[in-house]
C-alpha cells in the first residue's frame, strides 16, 4: 500500500528563484506518510514514531505552480524501527512528470512513558507488514 500526496508547489515552498526549497520535499512526503497511516488505520502513529534518519537524492527542480505527487511505502519493518521509501514527481500541468526526489527515512516506535525505543505493537506490525 502506498500513501500519496497530490498538490502544487506553492510560493512558500520555493526559494527566491521560484525553485522548490529542500524542506518542501519533506512536507510533501510527510503528507503522503499521513495518508498511508490513515489508510492503515494507524491514527496514533505520529506521536510515537519520530524520525531518526532521513536521506534524499534531489534529481530535478520543481517550480512554483508545478503539480507535485509524493508517494511513500513501507520498505522494511524492524522490531522497533520502520523504513519508509519515497518518490516525489512533478512538473508543469500537461507535461510528463519528472522525478524530483527519492529517498528513505527511518522512524522508531517510542514508549512515551520512558521515551525509549520499544517494539511496535503486534496489531500495528500486522498492518505495517502487510503494506508492500
Amino acid at each position: 500500500m502506498n500513501g500519496t500526496h497530490r498538490g502544487r508547489v506553492e510560493w512558500i515552498d520555493t526559494d527566491s528563484a521560484g525553485i522548490h526549497h529542500n524542506t518542501a520535499i519533506a512536507r510533501y512526503v510527510e503528507s503522503a506518510e499521513a495518508a498511508l497511516m490513515r489508510g492503515l488505520g494507524l491514527d496514533g502513529y505520529f506521536p510515537v514514531a519520530p524520525r531518526v534518519r532521513y536521506e534524499v537524492d534531489f534529481e530535478a527542480p520543481l517550480r512554483f505552480g508545478d503539480e507535485v505527487t509524493a508517494t511513500v511505502h513501507v520498505e522494511r519493518l524492524g522490531t522497533s524501527s520502520l523504513t519508509l521509501a519515497f518518490e516525489v514527481w512533478g512538473g508543469p500541468e500537461g507535461t510528463p512528470a519528472v522525478r524530483a526526489a527519492r529517498g528513505r527515512y527511518v522512524t522508531v516506535h517510542l514508549d512515551r512513558a520512558s521515551g525509549t525505543a520499544s517494539p511496535w505493537p503486534e496489531a500495528w506490525r500486522s498492518l505495517l507488514g502487510g503494506a508492500p
